[in-house]
């Protein structure tokens, strides 16, 4: 198997991801004419690229102006990324569906343990409210995959969901609630729980809709009004097919197919995979057929273990769905 494959990528170990990475870099050289063009732009030979701190990283932005994607085919998917009408969205075509599924829910039930054991609820009404969201996708296919009838979305129904969680909790059943940051505000500025069983996980999200918090600030008003000891979150973007998740205190882990590296604000081909702050350049080898090495605009803060914040987003991007407040 090579790289190339999502059995061998699904598979991976930590230790093996520099060399799978190299070999799909050098397959997404030859099969993706942007990339192609645009590494050959910074006169880098494919040759020389003996590192994964030597591969060049596509800007983010490309993904809102030009199709990003290996060869030619028909998506299947057609992830949108979240904006205003004054902006342009991002558009990730994904060759395979089964790609991203495998990606999720391998993710998930690495760091969660399997899918069946939760109910799943999703609080998402911004990205409810639109077509083409990898969110919606990603939740809507783990409900559909836990097995419990009461799993599903909730929109704006806040006294219905606090009944239904209430009553989960005193079954003693695990619950996940996985919440845009702003719905799950809105939510416990309703209701006061004592939430023993359910995983609260946050992905992101303000979008203006509320007065700016830090993310100490929002996950402390969160664990005081719903009664947890952690909230949890979930890293992700349209332009990528893997997650990272935190366990709390907003440190993030990936799995094995994915990498935080980070990059000099002034000089984006100053990159280290070491402790300190940067811009965040993200590996995700589930990336197989449009491009795997992703330029974010996101600020992070790599620790010793390989653990990372997310602080905020460089002030000349624009605004995304996933942005939270510099802490």
């Amino acid at each position: 198997m090579t790289a190339v494959s999502p059995e061998y990528i699904f598979s991976l170990q930590e230790s093996e991801l520099e060399a799978a990475a190299l070999e799909l870099f050098r397959y997404q050289y030859q099969e993706n004419e942007l990339y192609r063009a645009y590494t050959d732009a910074l006169r880098i030979r494919p040759a020389s690229v003996k590192s994964i701190l030597a591969i060049p990283y596509l800007p983010i932005q490309f993904f809102k102006s030009h199709t990003v994607v290996c060869g030619h085919f028909e998506p299947e998917l057609v992830f949108e990324s979240s904006g205003t009408t004054q902006t342009v969205n991002s558009r990730h075509l994904v060759k395979h569906s089964a790609v991203y599924t495998r990606s999720f829910m391998t993710a998930f039930e690495q760091f969660y343990g399997p899918v069946s054991d939760y109910v799943i609820l999703g609080l998402l009404p911004s990205y409810l409210e639109r077509q083409h969201s990898s969110l919606v996708r990603m939740v809507q296919e783990m409900a559909e995959r836990s097995g419990h009838e009461e799993s599903g979305f909730y929109l704006y129904e806040h006294d219905k969901l606090s009944a239904q969680l209430q009553a989960l909790e005193q079954r003693g059943q695990k619950v996940l609630l996985i919440g845009v940051t702003f719905g799950l505000l809105d939510f416990a500025e309703r209701h006061t729980l004592q939430l023993k069983n359910t995983i609260v996980m946050e992905t992101g999200g303000m979008k203006g809709r509320r007065e700016e918090w830090t993310r100490q600030e929002v996950h402390q008003f969160l664990k005081e009004k719903l009664g947890t000891s952690v909230i949890h979150a979930e890293y992700g973007m349209t332009e990528l097919l893997s997650q990272a998740y935190s366990k709390g205190n907003g440190l993030f882990e990936t799995p094995p197919w994915m990498k935080v590296l980070l990059r000099d604000e002034n000089d984006p081909f100053q990159i280290t995979a070491g402790k300190g702050a940067g811009v965040m350049n993200v590996i995700d080898l589930a990336n197989i057929y449009s491009c795997a090495f992703i330029a974010t605009e996101d600020i992070g803060k790599m620790q010793e273990d390989g653990c990372f914040e997310v602080l905020g987003r460089l002030d000349n991007s624009a605004l995304r769905g996933c942005s939270l407040m510099v802490s």
